[in-house]
């Protein structure tokens, strides 16, 4: 798996006899975060949430994207260890103007992406918009400030940082949780299903209708 350019659900009201009417629209976005095209994409997914609003319905999914740097291989971008992965940082960068630290891959890489998927289960565990902020912020540390959101004690830092200022969220509950056995379950179903549908790249969106039409 490899780059390239938690249901959270947007109360849609309803019919006139009090009845709910589903979104029109339904997003499952498979995404990474250690994917730079994920974050390079951050501004054009929250201008298509603004402009849908009450219309759209989206869940994240866990891509995975790096198992470790032996079994980790992108073909495309001649990627297949650490050191590769800064110059497509850079290439990002430069093609979106979205700010990128590629010299983590240099200083200290990350050696897997698993640990911070299996984080924002965790995170998800406290509620989806809740998972879709710490995804936010694991991507802001590793992209901008350059922290290796492989390691446990920066999930747990970020997960106090969150937690400062969203009062809601339990950053104690999270270190638990990063500990359940079943978080990892769930982060295997996210793995099975992007297997199941195939998702090679990242980020991939797939769009439904209200029929669930594809």
């Amino acid at each position: 798996m490899a780059e390239s350019a938690a249901d959270l659900t947007v109360d849609a009201g309803g019919t006139d006899d009090g009845t709910a009417t589903p979104p029109p629209l339904h997003i499952t976005y498979y995404t990474d975060p250690l994917c730079s095209w994920s974050w390079a994409f951050e501004p054009q997914w929250r201008r298509l949430r603004y402009a849908l609003g009450e219309q759209l319905q989206w869940r994240y999914v866990m891509g995975g994207m790096i198992p470790d740097w032996e079994r980790y291989s992108d073909p495309l971008n001649n990627i297949s260890r650490p050191a590769q992965m800064g110059p497509l940082w850079y290439q990002v960068r430069t093609v979106t103007g979205m700010p990128l630290d590629d010299r983590i891959w240099f200083a200290d890489a990350p050696a897997s992406s698993y640990p911070a998927c299996i984080a924002v289960k965790a995170a998800e565990e406290q509620g989806a918009a809740a998972g879709e902020h710490y995804l936010r912020r694991l991507r802001e540390a590793v992209m901008v400030a350059g922290r290796n959101i492989a390691r446990p004690t920066v999930q747990q830092e970020i997960a106090a940082e969150l937690a400062a200022e969203q009062p809601t969220f339990d950053a104690e509950r999270f270190t638990r949780d990063l500990d359940r056995p079943a978080l990892l379950e769930r982060f295997r179903e996210d793995l099975k299903e992007v297997r199941w549908r195939e998702i090679g790249r990242f980020p991939t969106l797939i769009l439904r209708n209200q029929a669930g039409q594809a």
